[in-house]
This record gives C-alpha cells, sequence and structure tokens, in this order.
C-alpha cells in the first residue's frame, strides 16, 4: 500500500509536484503557510492545519529555507508520531539539514533531504533530478515517491549531503550564469548577433541549458523570474559558507555573489537570476 503524503509549501513547484503524486496514485493533501487563490489549488485536497498534516506517513516540506523548514518544523513536529518520515526538498543550510535529522531520529522520526533541480517545467513534467541525503533505510522508503517527481534519483550519502550537492549545483548554476553574461555581453558590444553564438554554439562543448534559456532572457531583455536572483544569492551564500567550513578557496564564488548583492541592492532582486546581465550591459 502506498503511504499517504502531506506536501507543505504549494508554490510554483510544490503544486505540480502535488499533482503528480496524485497521478501516481498517491494518497496527497497539501498545506501553504499562506491562503493561495482558489485557482492555483484546484483538484488539491488542503490541509486547514498542521496537525491534520502530520498525520501523513510522509510530510514533505516545498519550502523556501532553512528558517522556513524550522519554523514549520517547530509547528509540526509535536503532531509527528514515531514511524512517519520528513522529506525535506526545498534547498536549504546542510548543517542545519543534519541537526534536524538528529534530532528527529532521537523520536523515531525519519529525515531525507532531497532537493531537485529542474525548475518548474521539470516539476510539471515529472523530470526533477534529484539528490537525496539520508540512511539506507529512510532513503529507501521515499525512493518509490522521489521517482515519481524526478527522471534522476541518486541517493548522494547521509543526511544532509543532499543539501549539501544541492549547494553545489547551484554553484555551477549561478557561476554558468555570470559566465554567459559575460560571453553575451562580449558579443553585442563586439558587433556580434548574440542570438548567432547561440546557435553557431549549439550542441558544442560551449553549449548549455543556461546559453539556450537564460541566454535568450539575456537577449530579450527579459527577466520574468524561473528563479528571482534573491533565490540565487541565498544559494550562493550557502555555497561560501560550505566553502569555508572546507577551506576551500573558490575566487568566482566570490565575484558572483557580489554582482547578486549589488543586483539586490538596486531593488531588482525579484528578476529572474539572469538578469546580472543588466548590471554588464548598461
Amino acid at each position: 500500500m502506498k503511504p499517504s503524503i502531506s506536501i507543505l509549501g504549494l508554490g510554483t513547484m510544490g503544486r505540480p509536484m502535488a499533482r503528480n503524486l496524485i497521478d501516481a496514485g498517491y494518497d496527497v493533501q497539501g498545506w501553504n503557510r499562506s491562503t493561495l487563490p482558489q485557482n492555483l489549488t484546484a483538484g488539491l485536497h488542503l490541509c486547514q492545519k498542521l496537525e491534520q498534516a502530520a498525520r501523513a506517513d510522509v510530510c514533505l516540506l516545498m519550502l523556501l529555507d532553512s528558517a522556513a523548514v524550522d519554523a514549520v518544523l517547530e509547528k509540526l513536529t509535536p503532531h509527528l508520531s514515531a514511524g512517519r518520515i520528513i522529506l525535506d526538498m526545498g534547498s536549504s543550510d546542510p548543517a542545519r539539514s543534519r541537526i534536524i535529522a538528529r534530532r528527529l531520529a532521537a523520536e523515531g522520526i525519519g529525515w531525507v533531504d532531497a532537493p531537485v533541480s529542474g525548475g518548474p517545467e521539470g516539476a510539471s513534467k515529472g523530470t526533477l533530478a534529484i539528490m537525496a541525503g539520508g540512511t539506507e533505510n529512510d532513503f529507501s522508503r521515499v525512493k518509490p515517491i522521489l521517482d515519481a517527481l524526478g527522471g534522476n534519483v541518486v541517493h548522494v550519502g547521509d543526511p544532509g549531503l543532499g543539501h549539501t550537492v544541492k549547494v553545489i549545483n547551484q554553484l555551477i548554476v549561478g557561476l554558468t550564469i555570470e559566465t554567459v553574461a559575460e560571453a553575451l555581453t562580449l558579443a553585442e558590444k563586439s558587433g556580434v548577433d548574440p542570438r548567432m553564438v547561440q546557435q553557431a554554439l549549439k550542441g558544442g562543448f560551449a553549449d548549455s541549458k543556461i546559453l539556450q534559456l537564460h541566454g535568450t532572457r539575456m537577449v530579450d531583455r527579459s527577466y520574468v523570474p524561473g528563479a528571482k536572483a534573491t533565490i540565487q544569492l541565498k544559494d550562493l551564500k550557502l555555497a561560501k559558507a560550505l566553502a569555508a567550513e572546507a577551506a576551500a578557496d573558490l575566487p568566482h564564488l566570490v565575484s558572483t555573489l557580489l554582482l547578486y548583492e549589488k543586483l539586490i541592492a538596486q531593488g531588482e532582486g525579484d528578476l529572474d537570476h539572469s538578469a546580472i546581465h543588466k548590471l554588464l550591459w548598461h
């Protein structure tokens, strides 16, 4: 029998994930910290209180950051019974995840941190890349759920390591966006149509989803967010903390982080993270 699932966090990722799990035959209920328009939650069974959500076999968290996870768990945990499992699929601080995992284990509650990459499109299509940290037993319990959400599910190690790999993912994303922004700026200032650059490099070593997707946003000067610049900055700060803990010198991380800080200081943090391009072509 498939476990029941509560999804806590019904944003642009949580909602399509909930619908994919329903389509896969799971008993799913949702909860959100703020009230959402009815048209966004149509077809989803909603819990009015966290106490109701805590009755599910698996509580799947799709929240903004560690502070949000802490706030929700503070109210959720007293209602959880032994044998339940928390599946945190947002992007959070790996060190904080390890602390939470130890605390929950002492109460007989499982923990898997399984952040995702692929954005709202991957969430809708069920093709997310999922990097999971947790014990072998806890991971095996939630693996079928993760398989219903992602096209690539990898158990990367102990609790906290899923979030560690997500930080690494976001480091690659942030630095690649910055690289593409510089490259397309150079193209434009050299008299080359940046769209021709995208076409000419397609399929080569320099090609990437970021060159094609985010590059188009840069060329079009269209920065409607898929992921906000504020979120990218949050993740790069996690990468900076992880680098300090590991005594790793990452100079490009530092310079890219400064660009995002400048963009946000200008009041443009709600733009797409590709908007650091704006800082280069003025």
